[in-house]
């Protein structure tokens, strides 16, 4: 059996609860083990240029001391994939670009709920770098720290976010820009009528298809 490990790069353990919930589904539906950890020695979010650049060393060293299979880099910002691929021959998915190449997948244009305005510049400059912004709709803020999302329950926010992206921004799919947003999707899938994805769900099912098809790097 191949293992997928899904490295939370900060160091909140409810956000890796959360993932572990939201990934129920592909367990059961995968031969795969899948694993998730988070980063002991990383801030407990990911919210800023700085922290991304703070957590690269500690996701090499997670991937270097691994023997799983495949890795799936969980943070919306795909902190050092280009890094991390370099030092190994094995698949490494980041979430973001993940969720995008699913959402092409979808329709026509996506939209972004990003946790905060910081976020929303660093998202589009890889965006731009993957030739894909001009499939963005928009991307908007609930102005939240990862630790409030955790601590609350942001369903209506979330929900209110998603309709403006929908009916005044024009995307007809979702995209829920935090590791910790998963468990929202089905609600809101169900509320708003057009498809809403989790990176982190989307992720994994692309490691999971590159170790079932066999793809060399």
């Amino acid at each position: 059996m191949s293992t997928i490990l899904v490295i939370n790069p900060n160091s909140s353990v409810s956000v890796t609860q959360s993932m572990q919930a939201c990934l129920a589904p592909l367990k059961a539906s995968t031969a795969h083990n899948i694993e998730c950890i988070e980063l002991a020695k990383s801030p407990p979010g990911i919210e800023t240029d700085a922290h991304v650049a703070e957590v690269i060393p500690n996701i090499l060293d997670a991937v270097g001391s691994s023997d799983a299979d495949a890795f799936v880099l969980a943070c919306f910002s795909d902190p050092g994939i280009d890094r991390v691929r370099a030092a190994t021959t094995k698949p490494v998915l980041g979430i973001a670009e993940s969720a995008y190449l699913t959402a092409l997948s979808l329709g026509r244009r996506f939209g972004i709920i990003s946790l905060g305005p910081s976020s929303i510049a660093r998202h589009l400059r890889y965006l731009e770098a993957l030739h894909l912004h001009h499939r963005l709709a928009a991307d908007r803020s609930i102005d939240m720290t990862v630790a409030q999302l955790m601590a609350t329950d942001v369903v209506e926010t979330v929900a209110r976010t998603a309709r403006l992206l929908r009916d005044e921004d024009g995307a007809d799919v979702i995209i829920l820009g935090c590791a910790g947003l998963g468990s929202y999707r089905a609600k809101l899938q169900e509320t708003l009528g057009i498809p809403v994805i989790d990176p982190v769900q989307a992720g994994v099912a692309l490691a999971a298809n590159h170790l079932d098809l066999s793809y060399k790097r």
